[in-house]
Parts: C-alpha cells; sequence; structure tokens
C-alpha cells in the first residue's frame, strides 16, 4: 500500500474513533454529569432581603433512571425558599410516581409550575436531522398522565401558574407570579393573564415553558421583573468556543442557558435542563443542571443591572 493510501486510511481510523470517544462521552459521561449552577440576579424590588430560588426544569424522567432520580433527591439541602419548575418533567407514561420520589422533600418547600410538551406527549423517534433544520418539527407521542402529575404537584402545596395569576408571600416577601402554558405546541394564552404586574409586589415573576420571544414580549411589556423558562436544553449539543447550535424554538443562540437581559426592566433566566429525549440521550459541552438564584435587590433606579453568574460546581454524588 502506498503511503498516501495508508495516511488517508489512518487519518479515516482516527477520526472515526475521536466520534465514537465523542459520542460515548456525550451519552454516557456528560449526560449524567449533573450540576448546580448559581447565579446571582439584581432583580427584587429596593430594599427587598434576599430570596433563594431553585430553578429546575426538563427533568425528562425514565422510570428506571436512579442515578437522576437519587441526584434530584440531594437537591432539597440547598434549603431554596422557592422551587420553580417549567414543565417537561415526563418522557414515560409511568414516570410521575419516580418524579414525585425523587422531588421529595422540595416538594414541602413553596412551589410554582408550568408544564411542557413533554408532560403532554411522550417523545418519539424522529430524524435527528430536524434538530439542526427543522428546529419546528413537531412529533407527538402517546398521550402522558399531566393530570396525574399535576395532582401530586398541587396535593402537596405547589401551584400550577398555567394561564394564572397569583400573589404568593415567601420569606416574608410578596411575589406576583404568573405563567401561561407551552408555546412550543402553541399552547400559550397570554391574553388570559394579560396586564400590568403588581407594582407594590417584591418581585413580579414570569413563567413559560418554552422561551418564545413572541411570550418574552408580553411579559415585559407587562412590567415582569423576571422571566423564567427552559425547553432549551442549553442546545444540549453545543460547540467550544460557539455555544449552543440551536435553541429549538425562536430565541437566539446567546440566550440558550442562564440569565440575560430582555428589553429595559426584565430579566430572562432561562434553564439548561436536567434531562434529554429518551432517544437521543446525549449532551456535549452543555452539562445537565439545576440552578440556584439568589434573588436581590436592584440598584435604586431600574431593574436592569443584569445578573451576576456565579461558579458552577457539582452537587453531592449520586449512584
Amino acid at each position: 500500500m502506498s503511503a498516501p493510501s495508508t495516511f488517508l486510511k489512518n487519518t479515516a481510523v482516527l477520526a472515526a474513533g475521536s466520534a465514537l470517544a465523542g459520542i460515548g462521552y456525550a451519552a454516557i459521561i456528560e449526560r449524567n454529569a449533573f450540576v448546580v449552577r448559581e447565579v446571582t440576579m439584581p432583580v427584587l424590588s429596593p430594599g427587598s432581603s434576599p430570596l433563594k430560588v431553585l430553578h429546575i426544569s426538563d427533568i425528562h424522567m425514565l422510570p428506571k433512571q436512579r442515578r437522576k432520580q437519587a441526584w434530584l433527591r440531594e437537591l432539597a439541602r440547598f434549603e431554596p425558599d422557592l422551587v420553580v419548575n417549567t414543565g417537561d418533567n415526563l418522557s414515560h407514561p409511568k414516570a410521575v410516581p419516580a418524579v414525585v420520589q425523587a422531588l421529595g422533600d422540595l416538594l414541602s418547600v413553596p412551589g410554582v409550575f408550568v408544564f411542557g410538551s413533554n408532560d403532554y406527549f411522550g417523545p418519539r423517534l424522529k430524524n435527528p436531522a430536524n434538530y439542526l433544520t427543522k428546529p419546528d418539527h413537531r412529533v407527538h407521542g402517546e398521550p402522558l398522565p399531566w393530570q396525574d402529575l399535576r395532582a401530586a404537584f398541587t396535593e402537596r402545596g405547589w401551584l400550577d401558574m398555567t394561564h394564572t395569576r397569583r400573589d404568593l408571600e415567601v420569606a416574608g416577601l410578596r411575589i406576583a407570579a404568573a405563567g401561561v402554558d407551552d408555546p412550543h405546541l402553541s399552547r400559550d394564552r397570554y391574553d388570559t393573564i394579560a396586564g400590568p404586574a403588581s407594582p407594590v409586589a417584591n418581585l413580579t415573576l414570569g413563567m413559560t415553558h418554552s422561551p418564545e420571544p413572541r411570550v418574552l414580549d408580553r411579559f415585559a411589556a407587562d412590567g415582569y421583573q423576571l422571566v423564567m423558562a427552559g425547553h432549551t436544553h442549553g442546545g444540549q449539543l453545543c460547540l467550544p468556543f460557539y455555544g449552543a447550535i440551536v435553541t429549538n424554538c425562536d430565541l437566539d443562540r446567546s440566550r440558550a442557558k442562564g440569565a440575560s437581559q430582555w428589553g429595559t426592566h426584565t430579566q430572562l433566566h432561562v434553564s439548561a435542563g436536567i434531562g434529554t429525549s429518551p432517544f437521543y440521550p446525549v449532551r456535549f459541552c452543555c452539562r445537565p443542571e439545576a440552578t440556584l438564584l439568589t434573588l436581590v435587590a436592584a440598584p435604586i433606579g431600574g431593574h436592569d443591572a443584569g445578573a451576576r453568574a456565579g461558579q458552577s460546581y457539582p452537587t453531592v454524588s449520586a449512584r
């Protein structure tokens, strides 16, 4: 065999081996490398005491995911004042007990939630190229028991924010919250909650599963200080020095996860999520996460000072 042919063959073998190693890392290691990220956001009304909020999203639970369930049970040790769940808890019709048991003591903490598409419908196998070329393509699987999950959450005291406005008191602070159903399924009906956010609340909080700009604009126009969402998985497959390839919605890539400014007075926080579709169980340069937000008073004169991201760190290891 000639030297050029040998070189090409060796290069092809090396490339194939690197690709397989990358897939193995993304499927076995990183998708199970759960992390809690800390962020401080100055969004509360001036003079407010700090509020610890745990943001969880996109659990995509399967009944036998013991490692994920054990990690979720450890989150209660962070002792949040409020839990915000922005949907996609399920990936299997028998996953409700696993979700409820894994959340465990967190269900005794004040909580609010909205649902996502994978609370209503199970995932289905589809062309993976659609992830890049047709992010708006919809393929629904079997109906999931979201009513059972809703009943389990509300029986423990969590509040369903779907097309609802509520005032609640948490840690001595008044929170005016509102939420919409999943825009990814075009189930959002913002007009049902439209109107100026409460001017006397310490925090005005908007919630949506998919961070579609049309919904974010409405929350911002109504004066909400903070909007929280999930759905993007942080891009799920990211590239070094580039970030998310797509967001699976109309949100721009730069906001695929974390805190950012939306408009003049509204802060946005998008969770990178905890799980994946069972058909594409990979993450690359995008660890599965929950976020511990420390909300503090905004500077006098506005809520547009931005967010200060803290250091990410792993939680207690789970077996």
